[in-house]
């Protein structure tokens, strides 16, 4: 197997102990991949260059997801591609215990999880659903209220249990998004998906974007099926008015 993942999700809210996580994913090793211990870094052999391609796989390949939180609890959600389960730390005998059995995100919610704080550079589509979340003249009829932690984490663990959307947008600094696809993106939209929600770069499905990258970054929104869906369609509706 091939696994990936984002140490330390949130690392700026350390020094204020806000919620932190790790993020991982897990792939089917496609080929055989035997890396050996280095001294010193230097540039890939051609046995480390087949490992590191055999990593850039689409999110329909994942075969396992998850993330292990660190906040007031330490708990670990996961899935191994039949629904979504969480556990929770147990300090008096440091073992995980289920306290989460099969979450499923509900398919509408009341939070949108955005840094408001670049809204200036998002795409027109992004701020005009944004609008309708917070007026209320969505497809729900309701407002919307916001909920913002920074720690890519703690905003999708919100979601999966009280539902809404988490995005972070593509803007004039991160021109095509900040999240990485292979090991932040792609394992948390596997994690979303099969708890019965929805993740998009707007355009297109997360899970079907092949890497060509490490380090790929993608726009993300995620969460409740149809708020996801909604948005999307803000963006079909902006791209047959521009041709």
């Amino acid at each position: 197997y091939v696994a990936v993942f984002d140490p330390l999700d949130g690392s700026s809210n350390v020094d204020a102990a806000v919620a932190t996580g790790t993020i991982f994913g897990v792939f089917k090793q496609n080929v055989e991949c035997i890396v050996k211990e280095r001294d010193e870094p230097g540039a890939l052999d051609e046995a480390e260059t087949r490992c590191l391609l055999n990593a850039l796989q689409p999110g329909t390949s994942l075969v396992a997801a998850g993330y292990c939180m660190y906040s007031s609890s330490t708990v670990l959600v996961f899935t191994l591609g039949d629904g979504v389960h969480g556990f929770t730390l147990d300090p008096r005998t440091n073992e995980f215990v289920l306290s989460h059995n099969r979450i499923e995100v509900p398919e509408t919610g009341p939070y949108y999880s955005f840094n408001e704080g670049n809204v200036g550079g998002w795409d027109d589509p992004v701020v005009a659903y944004l609008e309708a979340l917070k007026a209320g003249t969505g497809s729900q009829n309701r407002r919307y209220g916001s909920r913002y932690v920074g720690s890519m984490v703690a905003d999708v663990h919100r979601t999966l249990l009280y539902g809404g959307v988490y995005g972070y947008p593509a803007d004039p600094k991160n021109k095509a998004g900040k999240l990485r696809l292979l090991y932040e993106a792609a394992p948390m939209s596997f994690l979303v998906e099969q708890a019965g929600g929805l993740c998009s770069t707007g355009r297109e499905p997360i899970m079907g974007v092949v890497p060509t990258s490490v380090h790929q970054r993608v726009p993300v929104f995620l969460g409740s099926r149809d708020d996801v869906a909604e948005l999307e369609a803000f963006y079909r509706a902006a791209d047959e008015r521009c041709g």
